[in-house]
């Protein structure tokens, strides 16, 4: 491919990529600011409304995170399917089977497991690179 059209190609992906990543931002606000003016009118907080907050405030955090950095800490999408899981369990635990409680929760546990050996690679990668002088590979 020759320069022109990379470039081109490149500043393409990027314009799209912030533009979907604006509209995330703009959509989760819209969203915490409907869930909020509901709390307000019914003047009741429930546990599920907290964590459906919570999930908001991860969403904004990650669009910020790649802002800031120009990637998407792996962690991030992990954790906001934990809180969802955490959600989903407190919203339906009187309803089903305790079995499903039980695949639920053991689905958190992979996530969490799955958080920490993400974290551990990051540690090594931010090592790697320390070690080879401060180059930026981003293709680990």
């Amino acid at each position: 491919m020759s320069d022109p059209v990379k470039t081109l190609s490149t500043r393409l992906v990027r314009f799209a990529e912030n533009a979907i990543l604006l509209v995330i931002g703009l959509a989760t606000l819209y969203a915490a600011g409907l869930e909020i003016l509901r709390l307000v009118e019914t003047r009741k907080v429930e546990l599920g409304d907290l964590f459906l907050l919570f999930i908001y405030a991860e969403v904004i955090g990650m669009v910020g995170a790649f802002y800031k950095s120009h990637r998407i800490p792996v962690t991030l999408p992990i954790i906001i399917a934990m809180t969802a899981l955490c959600r989903m369990i407190i919203l339906q635990s009187k309803d089903i089977d305790p079995i499903n409680i039980l695949f639920e929760a053991g689905g958190i546990l992979i996530l969490a497991i799955a958080a920490l050996v993400m974290s551990w690679k990051d540690k090594l990668s931010l090592e790697k690179l320390r070690l080879r002088g401060g180059e930026d590979d981003r293709s680990e």
